[in-house]
């Protein structure tokens, strides 16, 4: 069981906060909407993406390239827009495959900065929190849906992704992945945060253990 209660409050998951989140001085204000959840800063950086990283960020599949030609379709058809006649085609294939460049060049306008967010059920919590990926759909109270308006549709128009502020990773492998592209090991921190035990562990069965037992 202790194992168990360590793992479950070790998950760790990537979010980047995004060039268009940076130059509008929203970089604190999305820490501290993770860090009043509950959730634990395992690491954070600043930087300017290589195209090492990027490459690394978006090596999806064939199936994930579709998946956002798809999605950028199904948007236009809610619009009532025609993809032959904004992007000259109507394959997702070939759409995702653009997107995917102008998802380069979204990094690339300024610096991002890469966080590692540690805590219970946090890859599943982080999305919750982030909100659809189109900002438009997201709900109030979401960080897209508070931060960004922006759309595919609009975007597309002038040769742009989506700008929705920030980006959080979809599954605990994805987040592995994820994490290893943009940190090194060592820039991983273990640390305990002070209200840590209180917030996820202290309880009748707990008979009131240090974490440090816990994780033993």
């Amino acid at each position: 069981m202790q194992q168990s209660i360590q793992e479950m409050m070790s998950e760790r998951t990537l979010v980047l906060i995004k060039p268009d989140a940076v130059k509008r001085a929203l970089v604190g204000v999305i820490c501290q909407r993770f860090e009043r959840v509950g959730m634990k800063i395992a690491a954070c950086k600043m930087l300017i993406p290589s195209q090492e990283q990027l490459d690394g960020h978006f090596a999806g599949s064939e199936d994930w390239i579709r998946g956002m030609g798809e999605k950028t379709l199904a948007a236009y058809s809610e619009q009532g827009i025609d993809p032959m006649e904004v992007l000259g085609t109507n394959d997702p294939a070939v759409i995702g495959q653009r997107i995917k460049g102008w998802n380069f060049n979204y990094l690339s306008l300024g610096p991002v900065v890469a966080v590692v967010l540690e805590g219970v059920h946090v890859v599943a919590t982080v999305r919750k929190m982030v909100g659809n990926t189109l900002p438009y759909k997201a709900a109030p109270g979401t960080i897209r849906g508070d931060f960004s308006i922006n759309s595919p549709d609009l975007a597309n128009l002038v040769g742009s992704a989506c700008k929705n502020v920030v980006h959080a990773s979809g599954t605990v492998d994805e987040a592995r992945h994820e994490i290893a592209n943009w940190f090194a090991p060592s820039e991983v921190c273990e640390w305990e945060r002070a209200d840590e035990f209180i917030h996820f562990v202290q309880g009748k069965s707990s008979q009131h253990p240090t974490k440090k037992e816990i994780g033993s």
